[in-house]
């Protein structure tokens, strides 16, 4: 007779991974028909962007979600101009889970576990009972291969339905479509939403999106730049664990320690190498399978007292100041923010010896509601996070930080500040640790976290020098305007007490003031937008100065009064000189657009100290003509010595891993 525990031991079983995630798909996070719908486009369109990118093939991609026979079942379908797939790997890509080539590998990646798509194709199969039906094509063949799987849940193998060719014309692309129980939205955790700041952190991308009602938005790529490839590199030493120095030194061909120190790992040089040894008290030659378990964890402590140059920057591929300028530009262009922040991009560091890279903007002011929190823009790896706000390192960074010396409203200095603003804030690295397998939210890691806060606050430093400096134009601007109104009546009352002429007073205004005064008004009459522009110069001295105002591109322009230096198509240039309380007028006149299509001029000016502008701004060095003010790096006023201790910033240090500062 069996005992209990032998009658339990036979029970004991396998378990398949793909069977596992059926029965707890919430963790990868298809929980409600909402988010299962998001995630299935997200999923798709992240390989697509993948594969193009290693393809160095500029992204396009089209997304298309229709609804049918029941009104929470759809069709989604998306479709790239990557390389292909080869038909021997269909199956495994789509319906293997745990099945990649990037988990390995130490470089950035959107995917790296082999779960995502695979995930897909489960949650359609569980929910409609429907194959996926997958169409690839590769540039050397002449036909697309069209393949309907399922997967194999006992196994975690492909279960082929259909294997056909077809012609597809098109030179390269995957299509894949999923038939899947969902609910479309249109909210701030939609498609819409995920594909819209897609497009802000992949502005090289071209992203065309279908809704179910038939309304078609296109998010045209701002850049032909790819990002820069991405390179494989060994284990960084700073942050690594025990259990990882184990598999390594298991793994390793290396014989002496030495050679296992400089061979295996990121930026360990022999010279590094013979100071590692010396540290933790080991012999260089000593046989790395002979390392006991003291030994090891001597090794993990030297990594931490030795300075280690920070890990090399070609396995990451952040976005970049440029590029995230460019994207938020051309998606958040509607609603005219006032300034655009320089944003800022920190040097690589390291966790767990992953490499990681954070960068962060902000964007102010115009249409932006002014009473409600900011919107926070949270990415991962280029890839957009939606869910779980609350509990992502990058939420907690931004309520770690005191914002209203910065000039947001936030009660108790913590939390979500309040404002019209928008904070962007993206970590590239080569093993995220997200708190969950659906990716939504950054865990809190120290090391991330404080990276996060240290380049928000050299934003925020950049949104308080501009906010001074609006301040003090505004100021001038008012003072301005009662000089104007003031010195005129009093001449006047002076010339008819003492019965003579009104004086010129345009000299003392010019002594009173000191400023370049730029006004301007649009009129919309006879279908064509009137501007005119007037520049005076109230200072005591000849300036010479450019003017340069951007246009919209689809509209014809007609200038009069002023030759300009320059005449495109976006934008006109016009040298202007002019001696104390001179002025000047430009006039332009725009056709072939919707008065609600041009409502206010952005106008900027060079050549003149910006302090003395009023009604202008100085247009930026990086942007050249642009409808959003950038506030650059140099420009910064250098903050206090109270600001520069509490906000821990290291600029200016070498960077480092190891020693106090780790990374």
């Amino acid at each position: 007779m069996q005992s209990i525990a032998e009658q339990m031991a036979e029970k004991l079983k396998q378990i398949a991974v793909s069977e596992f995630f059926e029965q707890n798909r919430q963790i990868l996070g298809f929980d409600t028909l909402p988010r299962s719908l998001l995630t299935c486009v997200k999923e798709a369109v992240d390989n697509s962007l993948d594969a193009c990118e290693e393809a160095r093939i500029l992204p396009d991609i089209q997304v298309e979600i229709s609804q049918i026979d029941s009104k929470d079942t759809y069709r989604v379908c998306i479709e790239d101009n990557g390389p292909g797939i080869v038909k021997d790997q269909i199956g495994n890509v789509f319906a293997k889970i745990l099945y990649g080539s990037r988990f390995h590998a130490i470089r950035q990646a959107r995917g790296q576990q082999g779960i995502g798509i695979s995930a897909c194709v489960l949650y359609a199969q569980s929910t409609t009972g429907m194959p996926t039906r997958v169409i690839t094509k590769v540039a050397e063949k002449g036909y697309a291969n069209l393949i309907e799987l399922k997967i194999d849940t006992r196994r975690n193998e492909p279960a082929i339905v259909k294997d056909d060719v077809l012609l597809w014309n098109k030179p390269s692309g995957t299509r894949v479509e999923f038939v899947i129980k969902g609910k479309y939205l249109r909210n701030r955790q939609s498609p819409f939403e995920y594909l819209k700041q897609t497009a802000i952190v992949n502005p090289h991308a071209r992203i065309t999106l279908i809704e179910p009602d038939g309304t078609k938005t296109i998010f045209e790529r701002a850049t032909d730049e790819l990002p820069r490839p991405t390179e494989e590199i060994k284990p960084h030493p700073q942050g690594i664990e025990i259990g990882i120095l184990e598999r390594i030194a298991k793994d390793t061909k290396s014989r002496t320690l030495l050679s296992f120190l400089s061979s295996e790992f990121s930026r360990v040089s022999t010279r590094v190498a013979h100071e590692i040894c010396a540290t933790a008290g080991l012999p260089e030659d000593m046989r790395v399978k002979d390392l006991t378990l003291d030994q090891k964890k001597a090794l993990i402590d030297a990594f931490h007292k030795v300075k280690i140059m920070a890990p090399d920057p070609v396995c990451l591929s952040p976005i970049g100041p440029e590029l995230i300028k460019k994207g938020l530009k051309n998606v958040l262009d509607a609603q005219k923010p006032d300034i655009y922040i320089q944003p800022e991009t920190r040097e690589p560091c390291v966790f767990r010896g992953h490499p990681f890279q954070v960068e962060a903007g902000m964007v102010f002011g115009g249409n932006l509601p002014a009473d409600e929190p900011v919107q926070i823009l949270r990415f991962a790896n280029r890839v957009p996070l939606l869910y779980e706000q609350g509990a992502c390192a990058i939420t907690a960074a931004i309520e770690n930080i005191d914002w209203r010396r910065y000039g947001l409203e936030q009660r108790g200095g913590k939390g979500i500040p309040v404002g019209p603003a928008v904070i962007l804030v993206h970590v590239a690295s080569t093993k995220l640790p997200f708190t969950s397998e659906a990716k939504v939210a950054i865990a809190n890691v120290d090391e991330i976290r404080e990276e996060i806060e240290l380049a928000l606050k050299a934003c925020a430093r950049r949104l308080k020098n501009h906010l001074i400096k609006k301040r003090r134009r505004e100021h001038a601007g008012e003072k301005f305007t009662i000089v104007r109104e003031v010195l005129p009546m009093m001449a006047e009352m002076c010339s008819r007490v003492l019965s003579r002429p009104v004086p010129d007073i345009r000299r003392s205004m010019t002594r009173i003031m000191n400023i370049l005064l730029v006004e301007d008004t649009v009129e919309y009459r006879d279908n064509r937008h009137e501007i005119r522009v007037t520049v005076s110069n109230y200072t005591p001295k000849r300036q010479r100065f450019t003017v340069q105002i951007p246009l919209p591109e689809n509209a014809v322009h007609e200038i009069s009064q002023i030759k300009p230096v320059r005449d495109e198509k976006n934008r006109v240039e016009f040298e202007m000189g002019l001696a104390p309380s001179e002025s000047a007028e430009v006039k332009i006149v725009l056709t072939g657009l919707k008065k609600d299509e041009y409502t206010r001029n952005e106008i900027y000016v060079t050549g003149v100290d910006p302090a003395l502008l009023v009604g202008a701004e100085p247009p930026s060095g990086e942007m050249d003509i642009e409808s959003l003010e950038v506030i650059e790096e140099g420009d910064e006023s250098i903050p206090d010595v109270d600001e520069v201790k509490s906000d821990l910033d290291t600029d200016g240090e070498q960077k480092y891993s190891g020693g106090e500062k780790g990374g």
